[in-house]
C-alpha cells in the first residue's frame, strides 16, 4: 500500500528530531539561579557574541542568561519576579515538568552529591540506588526538581 503525502505528514519520522535544542526555565531570582546553574552544576555561561540574537535585549536587561551543558544544550533563564508557585513547598507545585536531569559519570556522583551538601542545595530524595543506576533529586532557587544521574558502574 502506497501512502500519500497527506498520511506521511501526521507525523514526525523517528530520527527527525535531532537533540534537545534548548530547555527554558522561568526564574524569580537571576542572581541565585545565574550562581546556582553557573556555579553549582558548573555549565558555562554564554556571553557576548555567543548569546542569541533574539535574546540579547533581554540579556542586556539583566532579564535572560543562558548556559550551555557539556553536549550543547542550552538552558535559557527567564527573570519573572512576580511569577509565584502555587505553594511554597516546592514538592507541593504543580508544573508540566517532571524534572531536568543531568548525566553524570558514575566515578564523579558522590563527588557531586557532596557539591550539593556543601551549597546547602535542599535534597527532594536520594542519592536511590535503581538497576538503571544512581541518581539524586534535588530544587534549583526556584523550586524546579533537577536530577544528576549515572548509570550503573561497568
Amino acid at each position: 500500500m502506497v501512502s500519500s503525502p497527506q498520511q506521511e505528514t501526521k507525523s514526525i519520522a523517528t530520527g527527525m528530531l535531532r537533540r534537545v535544542h534548548h530547555i527554558a526555565l522561568n526564574v524569580r531570582d537571576m542572581a541565585a539561579s545565574r550562581h546556582f546553574y553557573g556555579n553549582v552544576l558548573g555549565l558555562r555561561e554564554l556571553t557576548g557574541a555567543e548569546v542569541p540574537e533574539t535574546l540579547k535585549e533581554l540579556f542586556e536587561k539583566g532579564e535572560a542568561a543562558n548556559f550551555e551543558t557539556p553536549d550543547g544544550t542550552i538552558v535559557d533563564l527567564f527573570w519573572k519576579p512576580n511569577l509565584l508557585p502555587p505553594d511554597p513547598d516546592p514538592s507541593k507545585c504543580f508544573t508540566r515538568a517532571g524534572h531536568l536531569a543531568f548525566d553524570i559519570d558514575p566515578d564523579l556522583f558522590d563527588h557531586a552529591v557532596e557539591v550539593l551538601r556543601q551549597n546547602e542545595i535542599t535534597i527532594d530524595h536520594g542519592p536511590v540506588s535503581r538497576p538503571t543506576g544512581r541518581g539524586i533529586y534535588f530544587y534549583d532557587p526556584d523550586g524546579f526538581l533537577v536530577e544528576i544521574r549515572c548509570d550503573p558502574k561497568g
